[in-house]
């Protein structure tokens, strides 16, 4: 294996020195640092390292909101020869102490909002806080820290004496089975489990992205940062890919709503839009669908001779609210709502779908718009073997499971977790189950363990339901859970549209009323719908925007 597998901080190496005067990371409305300006942060990093006493294969953890200084930092790190732990900014105080604690990290690098919130006293093995808009030292335990962070710009000047160029560039040669970081999962139940990912891993997913999307995005293009960079699908799909292959990266550094993300989209005009199904649902049902959703629009897509014209229009306009440069829009995390698929495969719009998980950094399944088959999230990528546990694997549901260059060396510190997904001829098993058709696309049905079960037995995935009760009237999302044994939907309305129609309690509970008869009109018996629940508040909601079932039971 580690013949064919190059150093994957050889590529960061590459980019920064073919690319020296190019851009390469802006925050959004903020400063930009070109590519020779990262190296040169990158090695005041390794000299505060070093001179603090850091040691290759020690833990360094990352918590913040997206940003220039935080690539760097990340970067930094791993190609000091350090692990990285990235810590997702939306966990709470108690979890950020639990992942540092337990990844035994020796230094964090905390975002402006976090800083304040947690508290050093509970993390006592840390030697050090490093403030990332700055760099500033917030706690130092150790003298060496203190004083290789005073002296820093000193030790730099002494170390190049004329200037830094690229061929100071020079990084720790990794290979393909070392770790290369940990990522703590969402969470969700309990304490989270820390994957441990090797470089291989990394280097798979990269290369991968560098063969199939490389040459239909060009060098020096851009490239909007929406998803969290400590989560392994903005991490290499959207930070890690794009840095390699030379584009300039922009990072929306606050809480991104639908209205900021559709202005940065027409500002920066991305040339791919990697993103999860909520940002994309909310910009096509809040932008696009009012627009088209009129009688004149609607007779003219149903007369044969134009409705090809109109929807080539409709398309044009749908880009045009994407930034009008994208390759394609790639989405994942969760399925795109049905609805919304069927519309934009409709006017062919280039979406599709892919599928991963962090324990695979990230990616399993993934097919270019062109191959893309509604309601599935592709085949197999480069190096990744993918099978359906059943007898009969294109109708009978089974469990995913994969193996190859991306999959992870097990959780950290915890062996039995391990032993469950991984088995003993390399396979890792998801959780997830799905179908494959014959030319090997994936169908994902649902997840194991959301799975009811009904009355008699009959295994019910409350994805599928949900999917349609999305697009319903008024429905801005909602959840199937099981009441005794009776499915029970919790509702959140969707209150502007409810606002701006002036409908009453009374005349919204009719509607909800209506919506169940309709959809359990195209349900199984054993899984229909018999009551509801309206849900003032949105749903709390994972990093990745799914929501937090477990809350609900």
């Amino acid at each position: 294996m580690e013949a064919i597998i190059p150093s994957f901080n050889s590529y960061i190496e590459k980019t920064i020195i073919e690319n020296w005067d190019q851009d390469a990371l802006t925050d959004y409305k903020g400063a930009t640092l070109q590519f020779h300006d990262v190296a040169r942060k990158i090695e005041k990093l390794h000299i505060l390292f070093e001179n603090s006493g850091v040691q290759k294969g020690d833990k360094i953890a990352l918590c913040g909101r997206n940003s220039s200084h935080w690539a760097v930092a990340f970067m930094a790190t791993l190609t000091y020869g350090a692990v990285a732990v990235p810590i997702l900014h939306e966990f709470n105080a108690e979890q950020i102490h639990n992942i540092v604690n337990h990844s035994e990290s020796k230094l964090l690098f905390v975002g402006d909002v976090i800083s304040t919130v947690i508290n050093a006293d509970e993390m006592p093995n840390l030697e050090g806080i490093i403030y990332i808009p700055d760099y500033s030292l917030t706690l130092s335990r150790t003298e060496k820290l203190t004083y290789a962070r005073e002296h820093l710009n000193e030790i730099f000047g002494r170390r190049f004496p004329k200037y830094f160029r690229q061929e100071h560039v020079r990084y720790h040669l990794d290979s393909p089975e070392e770790l290369a970081l940990i990522n703590y999962t969402s969470g969700t139940t309990g304490f989270s489990k820390g994957v441990m990912l090797p470089y291989r891993a990394l280097w798979g997913n990269v290369q991968f992205c560098l063969d199939r999307l490389g040459n239909h995005i060009p060098v020096g293009s851009n490239v909007l940062s929406i998803l969290p960079m400590a989560h392994m699908y903005g991490m290499a799909i959207e930070f890690i890919f794009p840095f390699c292959h030379g584009c300039h990266l922009f990072y929306l550094t606050r809480l991104p709503s639908p209205a900021i993300i559709a202005q940065a989209f027409a500002d920066v005009r991305p040339s791919i839009i990697i993103s999860v199904p909520l940002v994309i649902e909310k910009i096509i049902r809040k932008r696009v669908f009012p627009k088209i959703q009129n009688n004149a629009v609607r007779l003219m897509l149903n007369m044969p001779v134009i409705s090809k014209k109109v929807k080539a229009k409709i398309c044009e306009q749908v880009y045009e609210a994407f930034g009008g440069r994208a390759y394609e829009v790639i989405v994942g995390g969760a399925a795109l709502n049905q609805e919304v698929e069927a519309f934009l495969k409709s006017i062919d719009f280039p979406i599709t779908v892919g599928y991963g998980t962090t324990e695979c950094a990230p990616l399993i399944t993934y097919s270019d718009y062109h191959d893309f088959e509604p309601g599935s999230c592709g085949t197999a990528v480069d190096r990744m073997e993918v099978k359906i546990l059943s007898n009969d694997p294109q109708n009978e549901l089974g469990e995913i499971v994969t193996r190859g260059t991306n999959v992870m060396l097990g959780y950290y510190k915890n062996e039995e977790a391990t032993r469950q997904v991984l088995d003993d001829d390399g396979w890792y098993h998801t959780g997830d189950m799905g179908i494959m058709n014959d030319d090997g696309h994936v169908f994902i049905k649902g997840r194991i363990k959301n799975m009811l079960l009904g009355a008699n037995g009959q295994n019910i995935y409350p994805e599928e339901i949900e999917d349609k009760l999305n697009s319903m009237p008024m429905v801005s999302d909602g959840i199937i859970v099981q009441r005794e044994d009776k499915l029970v939907a919790l509702i959140h309305p969707d209150f502007d549209a409810v606002k701006e129609m002036g409908f009453s309690d009374e005349e919204l509970h009719d509607i909800m009323e209506q919506n169940r008869n309709n959809l359990n009109a195209t349900l199984p018996a054993y899984s229909k719908i018999q009551s509801f629940q309206i849900q003032q508040e949105d749903f709390a909601r994972t990093p990745k925007k799914s929501i937090k079932r477990y809350l609900y039971k």
